[in-house]
């Protein structure tokens, strides 16, 4: 495992290599791509000036967020699958093989098997096209109840059914996008996370719950830095992930408005340190 900047996920904009100068600075070992700039490079035969800013730096990339429409109508689905393969050309060019995102645990126009139907269909287009270069395609279920009460038809939002999406996606290529906080609030165990096996984690979060508030009235956008509270038991959690093998990014997503207002280094600074607390505390490295 290795602590992977995603920029976005704390505040943190500017250009790449900004970013990858703060990434390298406070200790990361990644950072994320961001695919339609590489793409934009390698089209003028410049790549070669991202790869080595990365290598310079000893930076790994970490992972490319499936910009692909699969939630929308079918029309704005298929023109945005059209230009998915010129960002996983790019993307692998850097060495970069994980694509991440993310399912709604709700929705109030489709039952869950039509909604299920929908999603496998439109992400195995997607998968086979990460399939046939090489690279996996991570999805995270979002847990808190708050976020499925009210909703006239609930959708996948623990471990056990999104691996059951990756099943009947079938193309092999598939995985979690395992966030801790979402973890957490589906009820997930370590026992759940022992049983599975390194290939199924794609990429991973890491963040805190607000302490004094019950794991059933957590609400998804309120959350703090990795180790702050101490609420997500993130000892067993990284201490799981370890165990099974896992190798990849270990990316921070506090969605902390304390830390989005922080200038870009200090932001970067807290998150790193943030980091090296939960690996300290669960023994990994």
């Amino acid at each position: 495992m290795y602590k992977n900047l995603c920029g976005g996920a704390i505040g943190v904009g500017g250009t790449t290599a900004e970013q990858a100068a703060l990434a390298r600075e406070f200790g990361f070992g990644g950072m994320d791509l961001n695919a339609g700039e590489a793409a934009d490079l390698l089209e003028k035969g410049q790549l070669d000036s991202l790869k080595t800013l990365h290598e310079t730096l000893g930076l790994k990339p970490g992972g490319f967020g499936l910009p692909v429409e699969f939630r929308r109508d079918e029309e704005t689905f298929e023109k945005s699958l059209a230009g998915f393969p010129r960002l996983v050309k790019a993307a692998v060019a850097m060495g970069c093989r994980r694509c991440p995102t993310w399912i709604l645990p709700f929705t109030n126009d489709l039952p869950f098997a039509e909604n299920f139907e929908i999603h496998r269909r439109r992400l195995k287009a997607c998968a086979e096209i990460l399939k046939d270069n090489g690279c996996w395609l991570g999805l995270e279920f979002v847990g808190p109840k708050t976020m499925r009460v009210g909703k006239k038809h609930e959708f996948i939002w623990n471990l056990k059914g999104m691996l059951e999406l990756a099943d009947a996606i079938g193309t092999g290529n598939v995985g979690l996008l395992l966030d801790c906080w979402h973890w957490y609030t589906s009820h997930g165990t370590v026992a759940e996370l022992l049983a599975l096996h390194a290939e199924q984690i794609v990429y991973v979060h890491v963040n805190d719950a607000p302490a004094g508030t019950d794991v059933d009235a957590q609400v998804d956008n309120v959350r703090t830095l990795p180790g702050e509270t101490g609420v997500i038991a993130i000892k067993g959690f990284l201490g799981a992930l370890d165990w099974i093998g896992y190798d990849g990014p270990i990316a921070a997503e506090p969605f902390s408005q304390k830390v989005r207002s922080l200038p870009p280094r200090e932001a970067v600074r807290v998150t790193s340190e943030s980091l090296d607390t939960i690996f300290a505390r669960a023994g990994v490295s």
